[in-house]
């Protein structure tokens, strides 16, 4: 069950990254995060209430409540780093370090978890790292902007960092908690980072000019993220997070897929080949 909970959290991201795309056409993208981090909110605390496990409040832990809150920090905090490190460097030079957080995971869940690492699972991270450096595109930019120091890596880094540290701290801190709630407690502390950052960068006035086509991708996004986060941190309850991680990392199998047939977007033979090293990988951790 937890490999389908998975499986359907990469089928959800996939989705949001689409409807993501489509609703910040001329939507600053840190504001459509604040609104589809609010609507995910309301629709985890729904399924809370539906299911009647608010009475469980009272019933949790300070050291549920204390590492719930802190993958939610990492999160917000992965977010802040990243978004800093493509202000000092390029996109080309951001991405491959960010995205090395899937790895980074496996490994900090067999250091900190016990999760062992056989060569099975280690020729798995090895085709998940190359298929993923494969498919960043080195694209020309128009007026690519001379990188400012080495400041950039630091935050690309501590942006990986954060992003394992959430899948780690949110394992932990859904033990023996049913994982709907343990998403909406964790969401609350999301929500507020996603806002902080709205402040931040001075980004509040333009809340209210959001026009109606984006909000409706944006809701459409934050709707498919709810569904994507409730299957994922379902699946890491029961399963291993160096195999979960992974799984849900697939999402860029649907991300792909929906970018060819609503964005007409198609892969280059370079890409091509990491994505069949990522899904070879990835696939390597069912064996």
């Amino acid at each position: 069950m937890w490999v389908m909970m998975a499986l359907l959290s990469a089928l959800f991201a996939g989705a949001t990254a689409i409807l993501s795309k489509m609703g910040v056409r001329d939507t600053d993208s840190t504001v459509a995060t604040a609104i589809r981090t609010t609507l995910v909110l309301a629709f985890a605390w729904l399924l809370v209430l539906a299911q009647g496990l608010q009475a469980q409040l009272s019933q949790l832990s300070v050291r549920t409540y204390l590492f719930l809150a802190m993958s939610g920090l990492c999160t917000g905090a992965s977010w802040l780093c990243y978004f800093h490190a493509l202000k000092l460097g390029t996109v080309n030079q951001v991405t491959p370090v960010d995205k090395s957080s899937t790895v980074l995971t496996m490994l900090l869940a067999w250091v900190l978890l016990g999760e062992s690492i056989t060569w099975l699972k280690a020729a798995a991270m090895a085709g998940i790292m190359a298929g993923t450096l494969l498919m960043i595109e080195r694209r020309p930019e128009a007026a690519p902007a001379a990188p400012r120091g080495r400041g950039w890596l630091l935050y690309a880094a501590l942006s990986a960092v954060f992003a394992a540290l959430t899948a780690i701290l949110g394992k932990v801190g859904i033990e023996n908690v049913p994982s709907d709630l343990g998403t909406a407690l964790r969401t609350v502390v999301v929500l507020a980072m996603a806002w902080v950052m709205v402040f931040v960068t001075g980004r509040q006035r333009e809340v209210r000019a959001v026009g109606r086509r984006d909000l409706r991708f944006i809701l459409l996004s934050g709707v498919a993220t709810g569904l994507s986060w409730l299957c994922y941190y379902r699946a890491l309850q029961e399963g291993p997070a160096s195999v979960v991680v992974p799984l849900d990392k697939l999402s860029v199998v649907v991300t792909i897929v929906f970018s060819r047939v609503f964005l007409g977007e198609r892969l280059s033979r370079r890409a091509l080949a990491g994505f069949v090293l990522l899904v070879a990988g990835t696939g390597l951790l069912l064996l």
